[in-house]
């Protein structure tokens, strides 16, 4: 983890962007926002390879200036083997709040041929907000599929991208 990030110059809003992709595996489970969407296919990942924890975590990182989560949680640490992507968002969202920061508003696209995501957008949307003491109007998930094109389209991979805007606390 990076212990040295600094605290940014003070500014009313600060955003930021986050991208995370992963091949897919049969077997095991698929995590997205820390739901289970799936028991059919799996990440490959170190961790549990939530991409939209992992994109909303560089995305955090990103608004602060602080790098991004490769830094933070290095996938060549044993510490992070299999490890819950829930703490990565949390160790990340507590040293953002440590800086003066709230969460304005969240804005997650996942990309994915399988599994359809529509009935698990409502679930996945509260634990985000749950994640970050937000409302849960303040995040939105969306989901759509790369039309056969690509890994993604193949069924192959699956990916997600957050915008993360945060608003100074007052």
């Amino acid at each position: 983890m990076d212990s040295d990030a600094a605290t940014p110059s003070p500014s009313p809003f600060r955003i930021g962007h986050g991208y995370d992709l992963h091949r897919l595996q049969s077997g095991g489970k698929l995590l997205l926002g820390s739901v289970v969407v799936s028991t059919e296919l799996s990440p490959i990942a170190h961790s549990d390879g939530d991409v939209v924890l992992h994109a909303l975590g560089d995305g955090l990182l990103g608004a602060m200036g602080w790098g991004h989560i490769g830094q933070w949680f290095a996938d060549t640490d044993p510490r992070w083997k299999g490890a819950a992507s829930g703490v990565f968002v949390e160790t990340v969202f507590a040293k953002v709040r440590e800086g003066g920061y709230r969460v304005g508003n969240v804005d997650v696209t996942i990309l994915a041929e399988r599994p359809r995501l529509k009935s698990f957008n409502a679930a996945i949307r509260k634990a985000v907000a749950d994640l970050l003491m937000a409302e849960e109007d303040r995040v939105n998930i969306k989901a759509g599929t790369n039309e056969g094109c690509d890994a993604i389209g193949r069924g192959e991979a699956i990916a997600a991208h957050a915008v993360v805007l945060l608003q100074r606390i007052e």
